[in-house]
C-alpha cells in the first residue's frame, strides 16, 4: 500500500500538528476545515513551529520551506477525500461527529484509502461499521503537542487488515515517531492510565492533601513524568479529559468516575490553557478548591 497524499480533517490543535508531521515526513498534505479562519491559523502555527524547530536544530532549515510547500488547504471533506491515499480525522472527541465523518469518507474517499481516527478513547469498530471497508479503518492516536511527542498508538479494530497496520507503521516512521499497536478497547493504553492518574490527582487536590504545584512537582520529579497531571490536563483541556472519563466510566466501570472537582471546573468554563484558566490561572495563581 503506497501512500503519497495524506488528508487531515480538522485544523484544530491536533489536526494542524498532524499536518505538520505529515508534511515534514515528505507527504503531500491536504488540511481540511470548514472554517477558513481555522485553516489560516493552522498554517500560521505550522510555519511558526517549523521556524522554532529550525532555531532549536530539530529541523533542517531547508526542510521548512519544502514542508510548507507540501501543504494545501480545502474547506470540504469531499475535496480532501478526492486526493488522499490516507485520511486522518482530528475532529472533536464526539462519536456522533466521527460517525458522520466516516459516512462521508465511505462515500467520497478513494477505494483503497486508509480511514484513520485520531480518537484517544472511542471505538474504531463502531466507526468502521459506517463503511463498506472496515479492513481499512484504524485508530492513530497522536499526542499533543504533535511536533514534540514521539508516540503514536495504532489501534487495531477486529477487522483492521495487516496491510493497514503496516501502512500506519510506515507513516509513523516517516513522521519520526515511535508506534505501539493495541487491540481496540476503551481508552487503549495511554488514555486509560492517564485518566486514572489525573483523576487521582484531582481527588488529592479536592481533599486538600497538597497544592497543584506540589502534586505536579512530585509526579515530575518522583515518577519522572515530563509534565505533572495538572499541567497536562490544562494543556489537553479539562473538557476533553472529562469526556474521556465519562466514556471510560460508562464502558469500564466505577474506577473511572470523574472527580467532582474536575466537573465543577468544567462547568465554570475553566477548561485550561485554551480559555486562560483551568487548574491553573495563567495570571500565575492556581485553583486549589
Amino acid at each position: 500500500m503506497e501512500v503519497k497524499t495524506i488528508g487531515v480533517i480538522g485544523a484544530g490543535t491536533m489536526g494542524r500538528g498532524i499536518a505538520y508531521a505529515a508534511a515534514l515526513g515528505g507527504y503531500r498534505t491536504i488540511l481540511e476545515d470548514v472554517m477558513p479562519e481555522n485553516l489560516a491559523a493552522g498554517i500560521a502555527w505550522i510555519k511558526k513551529s517549523l521556524e522554532e524547530g529550525a532555531s532549536r536544530g530539530k529541523v533542517v532549515p531547508e526542510d521548512c520551506a519544502a514542508a510548507l510547500a507540501r501543504i494545501e488547504t480545502v474547506t470540504s471533506v469531499e475535496a480532501a477525500c478526492r486526493e488522499a491515499d490516507f485520511l486522518i480525522e482530528a475532529v472533536p472527541e464526539e462519536m456522533e461527529l466521527k460517525l458522520e465523518l466516516y459516512t462521508l469518507f465511505d462515500k467520497f474517499a478513494r477505494p483503497n484509502a486508509v480511514l484513520a481516527s485520531n480518537t484517544s478513547s472511542l471505538s474504531i469498530a463502531e466507526m468502521a461499521e459506517m463503511t463498506y471497508r472496515p479492513e481499512l479503518c484504524v485508530g492513530m492516536h497522536f499526542f499533543n503537542p504533535v511536533p514534540k511527542m514521539r508516540l503514536i498508538e495504532i489501534v487495531r479494530a477486529p477487522k483492521t487488515s495487516e496491510e493497514t497496520i503496516a501502512a500506519c507503521r510506515e507513516l509513523g516512521s516517516r513522521m519520526g515517531k515511535e508506534v505501539v499497536v493495541v487491540k481496540e478497547s476503551p481508552g487503549f493504553i495511554t488514555s486509560r492510565v492517564n485518566a486514572l492518574i489525573g483523576n487521582e490527582a484531582f481527588a488529592m487536590l479536592e481533599a486538600g492533601l497538597a497544592s497543584p504545584e506540589d502534586i505536579d512537582k512530585a509526579v515530575k520529579l518522583g515518577l519522572n513524568h515530563p509534565m505533572g497531571p495538572f499541567e497536562m490536563v490544562d494543556l489537553v483541556g479539562l473538557d476533553v479529559r472529562l469526556r474521556i472519563l465519562e466514556y471510560l466510566h460508562e464502558t469500564l466501570g466505577e474506577k473511572y468516575r470523574p472527580n467532582p472537582l474536575l466537573k465543577k471546573l468544567v462547568a465554570e468554563g475553566r477548561l485550561g490553557r485554551k480559555t486562560g484558566r483551568g487548574v491553573y490561572d495563567y495570571g500565575g495563581r492556581s485553583q486549589s478548591r
